[in-house]
Formats: structure tokens, C-alpha cells, sequence
């Protein structure tokens, strides 16, 4: 495998054609197990868990950890694509996938319209600003009859797709959330939204259209929280004011971030697959969950400040598929 040598000469990048060839290897497999169901049931619902759990918690990755736009309101978009999937296919009849479509573009609007006000808010404001536009929001879909009000509304999908069918929609979202947030901080914008994270007022000094690229973080995090949270409720056949809008959710999505790593693409993939198994184990522990993920949350962050996979970088000299934009020295 190729190793590439940083300036400093500590740290190594796996970044290379090999490293590649495994990761699609990786996904096709993925892809394989999922059309030819040889997997069961039960082991495909937790995949289905870990692929949408990714891409939500890349996407809050990508506001916070890359971007310093620490969101306590991505539970919004969940909340928004649940019910347009709820109204395309129950109400209006149509597919699954317009029905995705639907939430994807409401989901986006909003996002859109919200970015208007919120954008002149940082830090600690932006992130409450955020949580109280969410809770309007619930309060809003609470005492609106068209929607159910508090009882909600069911998902009824026709006809409703497969499991296996499920699964591949939700790798694919999956996949192409991590591609998404790879690719683009591998370009100009992502040094940008370093920059950005550091010192917005430094960045702005240097050039950076700070509005353009936060709206544009915060479109394609909509957008990607929309259709992974259209499957998970369809998955669940029902939605209401209270699960949708939930901020439990992003509490979900913190710990995810934050156990794995933050400011990492691979924090998100570990911290998924961890929040998913401890999900199942801790059912057996009912009252006690959020605390128990809570203690885990303040031990990672006293112990391991970055994260799994932060921290087995920074010990192990190593980075797989960087995200930075570095500029190399040849050795002679």
C-alpha cells in the first residue's frame, strides 16, 4: 500500500488505489449480502439501523465537527421528511420514492428560508436557535389537524418494498452521504469550512464567503438527514409530533460523533455501528439507557477527547482517506 509522508513526517496517509479497491470491495459485498438476502431478518434490520444512523450522523459531522455549526435542530428535517412521506403516500397515494423526494425538498426549503435568520447567529446562539425552531416546529404539527395532530399519522407504503429492498436503499443513501462529505472537503470549499470552524472571522479576512458555504453545508445536510429519516419511519410505519421531532435524535447523532470521532469520516461509520449494539443491549435496561450512554459520552470525551478513531490516529501516526487538502514533499 501506497504511504504518503506529510511534512512534518509523522503522520502517514492511506490514501491510495489499494486502499480503494477495499473499500468498494467493502461496499459491494455489502450490496451483495443485501440483494441476495443471505443475511437474516433480523441481522438486515440492523444494517438497515447502522447505514441511516451513518448518514445522519455524517451529516451532523459535517455542520459540527468540519464545519464549527454545532446543530441541536437536525431533528427537524427528521421530523419534516417523516410527515411528507406520510402525506405523498397515505394522503396522495404515490411512491416511496416521490414520497422521499417530497420530504428531500421541503426538507431543503426550510433549511433554506431558516438560514436567513439563523446565519446571524454563532456558536453557542446558532446551536439553541437551532433546538428552538425544532420544538416550534413539533408544537406547530402538535395542533394541526391536517396532520393528525398529537396522534399522528400512519406511513402506509403500496406496496410496501421488501426488507431487502430497504436495506439497498439505505446503503446507498448511506454510501453516497460518506462520498459526498469526502469528496467535498477534498475541495477548496472544505478548506474553506476548516477555516470556517477555526475562526470565522479569519476565514472571511481570507476570502471565504462564509454565508455561501454555509448554506450550502447545511442544504446538502438536509437533504441527506431527510432521506435517511424517511426510511427509518417508514421502516416504522408511523409518525407523530413527539418521535419526529424528537431531539433525542440528535442526542443519538452527538453520541455517534462524538464516541467515534469527531471532525473524522470514519468516527461516524465506528460510532454507529457501537450506538446500534449498545441500542439492543440496553433495551433490556429500560430508565436507564440515556444515562448509561450519557456516562459513556463524558468518559469518551475525559479519555479519548477525539473520538475512537481520532485518537487511534493520532496514536498509530496514520489517516485513512483524509479530508484535508494537503500538499506533499517529495522524498529525493
Amino acid at each position: 500500500m501506497e504511504k504518503r509522508r506529510l511534512n512534518n513526517g509523522k503522520i502517514k496517509v492511506l490514501d491510495s488505489l489499494p486502499m480503494l479497491i477495499v473499500c468498494i470491495a467493502v461496499i459491494l459485498a455489502l450490496y451483495l449480502v443485501c440483494f441476495t438476502q443471505i443475511a437474516s431478518t433480523n441481522a438486515m434490520r440492523y444494517m438497515i439501523q447502522i447505514f441511516l444512523y451513518i448518514a445522519m450522523a455524517e451529516m451532523w459531522n459535517l455542520l459540527s465537527g468540519f464545519t464549527g455549526m454545532t446543530s441541536l435542530g437536525q431533528q427537524l428535517y427528521i421530523g419534516l421528511a417523516g410527515y411528507s412521506v406520510a402525506v405523498a403516500t397515505t394522503m396522495l397515494h404515490l411512491s416511496l420514492g416521490l414520497g422521499m423526494a417530497m420530504g428531500i425538498g421541503v426538507s431543503i426549503l426550510v433549511s433554506l428560508v431558516l438560514s436567513l435568520l439563523l446565519f446571524r447567529m454563532e456558536g453557542m446562539y446558532y446551536s439553541i436557535a437551532t433546538w428552538v425552531v425544532a420544538e416550534i416546529f413539533e408544537k406547530l404539527f402538535l395542533n394541526w389537524k391536517f396532520v393528525g395532530q398529537g396522534s399522528g399519522m400512519t406511513i402506509r407504503v403500496e406496496p410496501y418494498p421488501r426488507i431487502h429492498s430497504i436495506c439497498i436503499i439505505s446503503l446507498t443513501i448511506c454510501v453516497c452521504a460518506i462520498v459526498v462529505v469526502y469528496l467535498l472537503l477534498r475541495t477548496k470549499v472544505g478548506l474553506g469550512l476548516n477555516a470556517m470552524r477555526d475562526d470565522v472571522g479569519a476565514a472571511s479576512a481570507v476570502g471565504v464567503n462564509v454565508f455561501r458555504h454555509k448554506l450550502l453545508v447545511c442544504v446538502i445536510a438536509a437533504a441527506f438527514t431527510a432521506a435517511a429519516a424517511s426510511i427509518f419511519l417508514v421502516n416504522k410505519g408511523i409518525v407523530y409530533p413527539e418521535s419526529g421531532f424528537s431531539i433525542s435524535w440528535t442526542v443519538s447523532l452527538i453520541f455517534i460523533v462524538v464516541v467515534g470521532g469527531s471532525g473524522t469520516i470514519g468516527g461516524p461509520i465506528v460510532g454507529s455501528v457501537i450506538y446500534v449494539f449498545l441500542q439492543e443491549i440496553l433495551a433490556r435496561f429500560p430508565g436507564w439507557s440515556n444515562i448509561i450512554l450519557g456516562v459513556i459520552t463524558i468518559l469518551t470525551i475525559l479519555f479519548l477527547p477525539k473520538g475512537i478513531v481520532g485518537t487511534l490516529q493520532q496514536k498509530l501516526h496514520f489517516d485513512i482517506f483524509s479530508a484535508k487538502r494537503f500538499s506533499y514533499s517529495k522524498r529525493k
